[in-house]
Parts: structure tokens; C-alpha cells; sequence
């Protein structure tokens, strides 16, 4: 995971619950969770709208032909 070790993310989490406070920080996991769970669903939702475009450009080529 982006070449991070146990003491690294042990670290990290120690410096954040430093500077945020325990009181703070999981509002901000809460928010960050949020964040990221809305990025992967319009990512899905790209990929699948790019999946349909060039299925509907064979249907309307078929029917066009068929004409």
C-alpha cells in the first residue's frame, strides 16, 4: 500500500491524533469515508456510461443500416 509499513501508518496516525485530537478525528474519518465512497461511485458511473456510448453507436448503426 503505496509502500507504507506498519511503523509508517503508525506514525501518521499518532502525528493526526496529535494535531487533531481524539475528539476531532473520527469526524474527520467519518468525512474522508464519505469522500472517497462519492469519488469510486462517480468513477462507476463514468466507466459505465463510457461502457454504454459505444453500445448504443453499434444500435443506432445497425438500425440505421437496416434503413
Amino acid at each position: 500500500m503505496f509502500g507504507l509499513g506498519i511503523a509508517e501508518l503508525s506514525v501518521i496516525l499518532v502525528v493526526a491524533l496529535l494535531v487533531f485530537g481524539p475528539k476531532k478525528l473520527p469526524e474527520i474519518g467519518k468525512g474522508l469515508g464519505q469522500g472517497i465512497r462519492e469519488f469510486k461511485k462517480a468513477g462507476h458511473e463514468i466507466t459505465k456510461s463510457l461502457n454504454e456510448e459505444p453500445k448504443q453507436q453499434i444500435e443506432e448503426k445497425s438500425e440505421d443500416s437496416a434503413k
